[in-house]
């Protein structure tokens, strides 16, 4: 291709050969030249521009340090134009910015002591000691197993992180069942249960008092329950996703229920919680059961068209390779799952804390979100291998009839109830498209609002805070296409909670007074205070 080297780095990310458009490739040569002539003509002069990463004044005082990251820049500006340059189908294109994107955000200067000058000033200034300092962080992490991404010391579950007041009232080998006190004399005769993802514990629901969705709930006046997820060990290696939805998200619809005496209850799941409800209420339909009367998905993907940059590591040889690996039972470790995440963003989640961390010997402050995020979960072999192949791989769920759940077909046509459906803006998990598209699925009365932000920003944004935006529309009709919808929708300053809770509050039944105990009789006695031991469970 005319760059020595660079032709074999693009087949490797790709994993085939590749060709490029040839006028593109003789653009960005000579683009590059020009370029590459205009820094050496600047020589130390040159300033590093745009980039946060080199934006201080040690950077802009050390020339031999702007010049490198200069060139730095120069040089990942032509491998994207490169990689932009690719011919071949959109995943192998995809495929091949991602895997350029990681290179180059791994070979930044500031990643490397060598380069760094804020990372050098530092240790100057500090006589060595950030030097040792970093020596240290990074041997305390090596053993805990992963970087932090914050002071993890500071917290402790139960105690200053889902902290909401509520007791345990039914457990078995999956989840437990919470249920919180209410804050008002009545409640709505309609209970609320939210299901979160079981790929990470359910406290991101109940971080602190101000930003508890949970507590927000309760104070709405709902009679509030949760499922707290098991941290998968050995004991669950064979655990299939048909388990987890009949035993786990069916049976917590019945135990509220059954405590509440409620004919029907309103349901909310979040993101992978969310196609496990999606799951439930079609199994229950196709048995001609309706035990739930609405509806919330949250970030939650039920067509899996549009899944974002994780489509670029699902692909048949992948799929099967994690079939082999765990299909027929063992853990997919919750430690890989979060490198995984995190390395969809890693010059937020992975080198900004290694430059801070190691280089510089700084420890990171307490941020209850990031203690979260660090708090990993295991997911059981049989269970991920259903779902990589099922949804991400094959697209089946919203096939009528091609899956079989609980011994049922899966038909969405059947789930017929309202549903309240939320994406974040900016999510890079579950994007705005693929949240968008569960409006195609459900033939019932929709409500589809956008907020700002990203895949946990975006969902937890409590109205007090008076953060961000959120987007809602007075059309009952939903395009295809979600940019159409967007078009056609109006700003709102502030928190999505507030529409939701308003939608919510006339599904919720009349009122009545507050229950004074947890559970019901001895059959759902209230068997440990919230949030459980089974949310304690480290990974």
């Amino acid at each position: 291709m005319g760059i020595p080297g660079m032709g074999e780095m693009f087949n490797t990310a790709a994993g085939q050969k590749v060709s490029f458009d040839p006028a593109k490739l003789l653009e960005i040569q000579n683009t590059y030249l020009k370029d590459v002539a205009g820094l050496w003509n600047h020589g130390l002069d040159a300033k590093p521009q745009g980039d946060r990463r080199f934006a201080g004044e040690a950077w802009a005082s050390n020339p031999v340090a702007a010049f490198s990251a200069a060139a730095y820049l120069l040089n990942a500006r032509t491998l994207m134009a490169l990689a932009d340059a690719v011919e071949g189908d959109a995943k192998t294109k995809t495929r091949v910015r991602f895997a350029v994107q990681q290179w180059i955000d791994a070979s930044a200067p500031s990643n490397f002591l060598a380069f760094n000058a804020e990372a050098q000033k530092k240790a100057i200034d500090t006589q060595g000691e950030s030097i040792a300092k970093g020596v240290a962080n990074l041997l305390h992490d090596m053993k805990q197993g992963h970087v932090s991404m914050t002071d993890e010391s500071v917290f402790e579950v139960g105690k200053n992180v889902a902290t909401t007041e509520g007791a345990v009232v039914f457990e078995n080998e999956l989840f437990q069942l919470i249920e919180y006190k209410p804050l008002t004399a009545k409640v709505y005769e309609r209970p609320f249960l939210l299901v979160p993802p079981c790929i990470n514990k359910f406290y991101i629901l109940d971080l602190q008092p101000t930003n508890s969705l949970i507590r927000y709930c309760v104070e709405q006046g709902h009679r509030t329950f949760v499922v707290s997820w098991r941290n998968p060990d050995e004991s669950l290696a064979g655990t299939t996703w048909d388990q987890y939805i009949e035993d786990a998200v069916i049976k917590a619809i019945g135990v509220t229920q059954d405590i509440t005496g409620a004919e029907t209850i309103n349901a909310l799941g979040f993101c992978v919680g969310g196609t496990m409800l999606s799951n439930a209420l079609a199994v229950l339909a196709a048995r001609g059961e309706e035990p739930v009367n609405s509806a919330t998905f949250l970030t939650t993907l039920i067509d899996f068209t549009d899944t974002g940059i994780l489509d670029v590591f699902i692909d048949e040889p992948f799929v099967k390779m994690r079939e082999m690996q765990f299909g027929q039972g063992g853990l997919m470790p919750g430690r890989d799952l979060a490198t995984t995440f995190s390395f969809l963003r890693p010059n937020d989640l992975v080198w900004n804390y290694v430059v801070g961390n190691y280089l510089k010997g700084e420890s990171p402050p307490p941020f209850d979100l990031l203690y979260w995020n660090s708090d990993a979960t295991n997911l059981p072999g049989p269970y991920y291998a259903w779902y990589l192949r099922q949804t991400y791989l094959e697209n089946n769920l919203v096939k009528p009839g091609k899956t079989t759940v609980c011994g049922e077909k899966i038909d969405f046509r059947q789930v017929k109830l309202p549903v309240y459906i939320y994406g974040s803006r900016e999510d890079h998990i579950v994007p705005i498209g693929g949240a968008y598209a569960s409006t195609q699925v459900f033939p019932g009365k929709k409500r589809f609002v956008m907020g700002a932000s990203g895949h946990i920003a975006g969902v937890i944004n409590p109205p007090a805070a008076g953060k961000r935006s959120h987007w809602v529309s007075s059309a009952t009709r939903f395009p295809t296409d979600v940019n159409e919808w967007i078009a056609g929708a109006t700003e709102h300053k502030g928190s999505w909670w507030t529409d939701w809770a308003a939608w919510l509050k006339p599904l919720a039944g009349k009122q009545i007074a507050a229950p004074k105990t947890y559970g019901k009789g001895k059959a759902y006695a209230a068997i440990e205070p919230a949030p459980g031991r089974y949310v304690k469970a480290r990974a």
